[in-house]
């Protein structure tokens, strides 16, 4: 009989601690408040200044459920981010790189990071294979990335009733059943992810025999699932403007907006009738694809002004939830983003899908065997490098926890076979021009990666680079290079003559060392120059030209810190360079061989937002006997190299033309940025030139300046360039579209 009486005593314990548990989730004495996001793409912006008015008002939320665009605010929302954090958030994202399946390089090679701002298209294919990311325009891998660092810390497989700090549900749309898909449960970056891929616009999620995408075409104001997880007072917002007329339907993101207005009223009007409070935000002329600043900054304004329209009926409301006016909710979770920057003590690191050789890269390159804790600032750089490096097209970082702890598990997609790049640019002085690349991964226990590079126009150029990538710190790189040039050579403003030539190159770098911002390189090369034909003006002296053959000791150092390639705001650039020049590995001509040293560094400044100051000192210094003409110095134009390796750019001058031997330079550079993307740059330049370094100031000093407008677009930038300098005493006009190369 004792032990019946205390079998039933523990049952009744442990009854009562469940129902403890149970009613810990439940408002005491009080109603409970459902709050329903809709869809909306960039419309959905709005979600969070009505959150902010809810909060401002002391509006408890038990419950949140959203599609798409409300899906990701409610999902952050409901793992603790505020309307004030999520604010922040929004406005700090690049979201024109966010949508694209671009590569956060800024932990990669400086290689890596120029191709983003050479190529206008990078897409990865796997041959062979069936690509289950595949059925979009894009992937959505910088999406799923950021939906990973913003839920860092609920990443792993959870209950969003249970686990999360209000009971979350999402709804995406199973196309292979036309059925609608309520998210309770699963990792909640995937459900966020599945809930707003837009039919062909991204590509699905995959689950099994489910293929998900946006929820708005069968359920985009789920009013009905907060009900039936439990709400008594719903509050929802939906984003319904004025009626669009023919005329404004234009431009792609037109179209695409106006099928997901007319598509996603499926259960609307039915759950509009079971809100007790509801606020439609107008998002007037902005659209599903409206993610620049100004935009952002709008319609979160909006979703203010139109929920404190709604003042009173918010605060009548909380009479009717069981709180006084006074009442302030207490807060589930400290805010967010103090979260993101915590470490998380790791027990071990599980590869999934991986080669062991692929997993000892991975472990090696970011010394996980001594690493023991993560943050998401490293579960983002585990990732990119599992794509960069090592080629895969998904990469995954998750957080299984394992105690008080967590285990980190990789998980990596299909590997692919290639990735193709195209670029294309326009300017007045060579017309159109075409790069095409193609990285090829070797299937070789040490990676290996083959460089291909195709430049066609009136400069044509054909490059192959293999790149050894071992567990140790350098990365071998042979490559050939063949130039087929066409230059026009100045002389005071004046064309001088025109020279043809086709160059072959082969370099190989045993050293080859990189460290985030920093490259430095030894290697030795070969440059044979065949001359094809030498056309001058009246006036030039033209001279027989004999093919010559050339090999080289080099020496690099390259720095790169600077936040944007083109229109900088902070950060340095350093390059330097040694080399010495021979013809038969130790001389030249039966002489000394030629010494080259070369060098540009560059600072960036910038004051009160958008006015940035960019002094730079660069130049190149020759000593030797003997200087082949070919090798000899050149400036003029807007970049480093364009032309021919040595140029060096002068404002002022706007084609190629010799000078002496020793050349030093001193400019300084304005940048204004008017709006988003628009820059005014005002570029002033003096140098010495002299045959030889102790005469180098004896000669009269060159000076040039130029203003320039560019905006900065998605295929480069584009816009005008005048100058005028004291050497051409002219003035010259470039235009120019698209990224250099």
């Amino acid at each position: 009989m004792k032990r019946i009486l205390l079998t039933v005593i523990a049952a009744l314990m442990i009854c009562g601690i469940v129902n403890a548990q149970e009613d810990d989730r439940k408002p005491v004495g009080r109603k409970r408040v459902g709050v329903v996001l809709c869809g909306g793409g960039a419309k959905g912006m709005a979600h969070i200044g009505v959150l902010k008015v809810l909060e401002k008002a002391g509006i408890p939320v038990d419950i949140i459920t959203g599609t798409s665009m409300g899906s990701i605010v409610g999902g952050m929302y409901a793992i603790g981010y505020n309307a004030n954090s999520l604010d922040s958030i929004v406005r700090k994202q690049d979201w024109g790189f966010v949508i694209t399946d671009k590569e956060d390089l800024r932990n990669q090679s400086l290689s890596d990071r120029q191709k983003q701002y050479t190529y206008l298209f990078s897409k990865g294919l796997t041959l062979g294979k069936r690509d289950k990311q595949a059925g979009g325009i894009i992937r959505g891998k910088n999406l799923a990335e950021l939906f990973q660092q913003l839920c860092w810390g609920y990443t792993d497989s959870l209950d969003f009733t249970r686990d999360l700090p209000i009971p979350f549900a999402c709804v995406a749309t199973d196309i292979m059943a036309n059925e609608e898909v309520v998210f309770h449960s699963g990792k909640l970056p995937q459900a966020m992810r599945a809930s707003m891929a837009i039919p062909a616009v991204f590509s699905p999620v995959r689950i099994g025999d489910m293929v998900l995408v946006d929820g708005f075409l069968r359920n985009n104001y789920p009013v009905d699932v907060a009900r039936e997880m439990g709400a008594d007072i719903v509050i929802g917002v939906t984003l319904s403007g004025k009626a669009k007329k023919p005329e404004d339907i234009s431009g792609t993101m037109s179209v695409i907006g106006q099928v997901i207005d007319i598509n996603s009223v499926n259960k609307v009007e039915e759950n509009i009738a079971i809100t007790d409070l509801h606020i439609n935000v107008d998002p007037h002329d902005y659209g599903a694809a409206s993610f620049s600043a100004e935009a952002i900054d709008s319609l979160i304004r909006f979703g203010e002004e139109e929920s404190m329209r709604h003042w009173d009926e918010i605060i009548a409301l909380k009479k009717r939830i069981g709180i006084s006016e006074d009442f302030r909710p207490r807060l589930l979770h400290p805010l967010r983003p103090k979260v993101m920057t915590e470490k998380q003590h790791v027990t071990g690191y599980t590869f999934e899908n991986m080669t062991p050789q692929d997993e000892r890269f991975i472990r090696q390159k970011f010394h996980l065997n001594k690493q023991d804790s993560i943050d998401a600032e490293l579960g983002q750089a585990l990732t990119t490098s599992m794509r960069v490096d090592l080629f895969y097209q998904t990469a995954e970082c998750r957080l299984v926890p394992d105690g008080d702890d967590v285990r980190v598990v990789l998980t990596a997609g299909n590997r692919k076979s290639l990735e193709l790049h195209a670029g294309a640019r326009y300017d007045n002085e060579e017309y159109a021009s075409v790069q095409l690349g193609l990285d090829i991964p070797l299937k070789t226990a040490i990676p290996v990666n083959t460089d291909i590079t195709l430049r066609l126009g009136k400069r044509l150029m054909a490059r192959g680079d293999l790149t050894v990538h071992p567990r140790s710190f350098t990365r071998p790189t042979f490559s050939f290079t063949f130039f087929r040039n066409d230059v026009d050579v100045y002389m005071e403003g004046d064309r001088d003559y025109n020279i043809q030539y086709n160059q072959f190159q082969a370099e190989l770098i045993p050293f080859n060392y990189d460290l985030r911002h920093f490259n430095v390189q030894l290697g030795l090369r070969w440059d044979y120059f065949h001359y094809r034909n030498k056309l001058g003006s009246e006036t030039s002296k033209l001279e027989g030209l004999k093919n010559q053959h050339f090999y080289s000791y080099r020496a690099r150092i390259n720095y790169h810190s600077e936040d944007n390639w083109i229109f900088p705001t902070r950060g340095a650039r350093f390059k330097a360079e040694y080399a010495y020049l021979t013809d038969n590995f130790a001389e030249l001509d039966d002489e000394s061989g030629m010494s080259d040293i070369n060098a540009n560094w560059r600072m960036s400044f910038t004051f009160g937002g958008r006015f940035t100051l960019q002094p730079m000192l660069y130049g190149r210094l020759l000593f030797g006997n003997v200087v082949p003409s070919v090798m000899g110095n050149t400036v003029g134009g807007e970049w480093f190299g364009h032309y021919v390796e040595q140029q060096m750019p002068f404002a002022g001058i706007g084609n190629m033309e010799y000078v002496d031997h020793q050349f030093v330079a001193v400019q300084m550079q304005a940048q204004q940025r008017i709006g988003s993307n628009n820059y005014v740059l005002l570029r002033m330049v003096g140098a010495q030139q002299s045959a030889h370094l102790e005469n180098l100031f004896d000669r009269r000093t060159l000076l040039g300046a130029q203003i320039a407008y560019y905006y900065d677009t998605m295929f480069g930038p584009a816009g005008a360039t005048l100058g005028y300098s004291n050497h051409t005493k002219k003035v010259y006009l470039f235009l120019n579209l698209g990224f250099e190369f």
